[in-house]
């Protein structure tokens, strides 16, 4: 881990084989150099559950916290770190069609179409973003 120091013992973010090959997939159609950019991980406040995934290519940022697996950079900002500690990164293909799914450990519920997310303590967290 590089970036940004955090208060706790982060787990990491991890990739599942799939998830790491469309990632790299992406990132090199965007002629991204796998170097310096990567799949950046965040929440939001919003969505019928209180927060909503935000998944994006990018490039590092100043205190970003940084993982590496599978040779792919993962990039938190260290506000959003608690919300995603743990998680993995997934591809899924299914009838509504293709995308990546994160499975978070953190999630004590969801709302029926899967968009967005409860944490435990979420008042407080969403106050916080």
């Amino acid at each position: 881990m590089s970036g940004t120091e955090v208060t706790f013992k982060a787990k990491g973010i991890t990739l599942s084989d799939l998830g790491a090959a469309k990632a790299r997939e992406y990132l090199e159609a965007q002629g991204s150099d796998v170097a310096v950019a990567g799949l950046r991980v965040g929440v939001k406040g919003g969505g019928c559950s209180g927060f909503q995934y935000q998944l994006a290519f990018d490039e590092e940022r100043d205190n970003d916290i940084v993982f590496e697996d599978r040779g792919l950079r993962l990039l938190v900002d260290p506000q959003h770190l608690a919300y995603v500690d743990g998680s993995e990164i997934d591809f899924v293909e299914s009838l509504q069609g293709a995308g990546f799914q994160v499975n978070n450990p953190n999630v004590v519920a969801a709302c029926g179409c899967g968009s967005s997310f409860q944490v435990k303590d979420e008042e407080e967290a969403v106050s916080a973003l």
